[in-house]
């Protein structure tokens, strides 16, 4: 599975103080998502939802502290992020398409909002 510039990512920081994560991409861009609206694009199942039924995140949940605070960040083979939540939660496999695509910079907000 080849990926482009646009979904390579060539450096990521998490820090977890600062309550952020930042991707830097191959071919220039940069993402800066805060921990609470990466908990929020959770793609896991139970967050998600799966087979029809709504996930945890269509109750338009309050995130707590404990939810939204990052204590770790792995790497899934060279295609995903995976973050553990202080709150144990750390099913959600960020894949760095699905980063690239969803990244707040007003840039692409602004190019998600066009093309709707």
């Amino acid at each position: 599975m080849s990926q482009s510039p646009a979904d390579t990512p060539v450096n990521i920081k998490a820090e977890r103080e600062a309550g952020l994560v930042t991707v830097e991409w191959a071919d220039g861009h940069r993402s800066e998502f805060d921990v609470v609206t990466l908990r929020l694009l959770c793609p896991c199942a139970y967050c998600q939802g799966e087979a029809g039924r709504p996930g945890w995140l269509d109750t338009n949940p309050a995130l707590t502290s404990v939810q939204s605070q990052l204590v770790d960040m792995r790497l899934v083979g060279a295609y995903a992020l995976a973050p553990t939540w202080a709150d144990g939660h750390d099913t959600g496999y960020y894949t760095f398409g699905a980063l690239r695509a969803d990244c707040p910079c007003p840039a692409c907000a602004a190019d998600r909002a066009a093309s709707r």
